[in-house]
């Protein structure tokens, strides 16, 4: 009997921890022995439209497994196609079955988020529709915390620890001064809080800054945030302001919608950025203080130098499961993370269907919005935290700089 074969692709934005997942797919395929070789899709679904598979047998060494585990980005390389729905696009996915057939593809992983879901959600019903049994499993990444079902999604606790040590080094450096000013760090979240409540942690264990947080979950008002920086400047000089770039008003309107590109991606999403320069020169124009804008922009991905222990082998772990899960007959699911406890800190690991989850927003809860709320500051805290712990050993060459995996 041939055994089927497994093909594994990462899809999406990058972060610190989808390498870590990828290799615990990987590690778990190659010590298999119901599967036959291992592959890699180059460049996602596209790479596998474009017949791009890489051979990953030499992933059989554990030093470059564990260099693979530290790596940020996508080691596989990654894309944002949208597959059509099925019957407005047979060939496409004629195309992919006969790839697949070409390696002998029993078991499909995909590693990314919202949109790359999408995908396995659709390649799942294709291949009950023709019932071909390939085994199609999502793992879920994504530094915005928003797929639903899942407690917290890999690369998350990486992006909110380098934010969070960021938010309070610059609080640290915009202290020194008496000259009144203002400080606004624009963070990634289109539509979910969550990276922006993860900056707001210096605030929720215990300081007084960040000043103000501004979350998507939260309408925006324009005249109410000048007043309260006019407020916050009776008692303090200088105001750290942390906001997420997906800010809207009670409309529904990005904030400073003018500033934006305009333009989409393939998956209909709006370009965002500049909501940050936008209300500095509101603060400038309305108020006339010294006022600054930071836009973290790619940064808080990939940060790799201050990545989470905890962050990475959970994404290792997930990554791993997923093949047991293929193994056991499972198909269309996304693999989650179920939180059993706080404190202490546990988790188990399962899988839900997957088209319960693709196209949906997991949004911060009401119980952490309101940070002037102590319970809503512990929740959050409680929360966060347990994801951000540990530092990762970094591998160095001669030079000092760190050493990454190169495919």
């Amino acid at each position: 009997m041939v055994l089927k074969n497994l093909l594994v692709g990462q899809s999406g934005g990058p972060t610190a921890a989808i390498n870590a997942s990828l290799a615990g797919v990987l590690a778990e395929g190659i010590a298999s022995e119901k599967i036959g070789k291992v592959y890699g899709a180059v460049n996602g679904i596209s790479g596998v439209l474009a017949d791009h598979i890489q051979e990953m047998d030499m992933m059989e060494n554990e030093e470059l497994l564990h260099l693979l585990k530290i790596t940020p980005a996508m080691a596989l390389g990654s894309c944002r196609h949208k597959l059509a729905e099925i019957d407005s696009d047979p060939e496409s996915y004629q195309k992919i079955e006969a790839v697949f057939d070409k390696y002998n593809i029993g078991y499909f992983f995909y590693i990314g988020g919202n949109d790359s879901m999408d995908t396995v959600d659709k390649l799942n019903r294709y291949f009950c529709r023709i019932k071909k049994d390939v085994k199609v499993i999502g793992v879920p990444k994504t530094i915005d915390n928003d797929l639903v079902m899942t407690d917290h999604t890999p690369g998350f606790g990486s992006a909110a620890k380098y934010l969070a040590v960021t938010v309070d080094e610059i609080i640290r450096d915009t202290s020194i001064y008496a000259v009144k000013s203002v400080t606004i760090m624009e963070i990634m979240g289109r539509d979910s809080g969550w990276l922006t409540l993860a900056a707001a942690l210096p605030k929720l264990l215990g300081g007084s800054k960040p000043d103000i947080v501004a979350l998507p979950e939260v309408a925006f008002d324009e005249n109410a945030f000048l007043e309260q920086i006019n407020t916050l400047f009776q008692t303090t000089n200088n105001i750290v302001a942390v906001v997420s770039e997906g800010i809207r008003d009670q409309h529904g309107n990005y904030i400073g919608e003018d500033t934006k590109r305009g333009s989409t991606d393939i998956f209909g999403h709006q370009y965002l950025s500049g909501v940050g320069k936008y209300l500095e020169q509101l603060i400038h124009a309305r108020i006339g203080c010294k006022v600054r804008s930071i836009e973290v922009n790619l940064m808080q991905r990939c940060a790799a130098h201050l990545a989470s222990q905890t962050d990475l082998d959970e994404a290792e772990q997930i990554g791993r499961a997923a093949v047991k899960r293929a193994l056991e007959g499972v198909s269309g699911e996304m693999m989650i993370f179920r939180r059993v406890s706080d404190h202490p800190y546990q988790i188990e690991i399962d899988s839900y269907p997957i088209g319960q989850i693709a196209n949906k927003a997991a949004m911060v809860p009401d119980t952490m919005l309101d940070l002037d709320n102590s319970s809503c500051r512990e929740k959050a805290a409680d929360y966060l935290l347990p994801l951000i712990q540990g530092d990762v050993p970094q591998i160095k060459d001669e030079n000092g700089m760190p050493k990454f995996f190169i495919l």
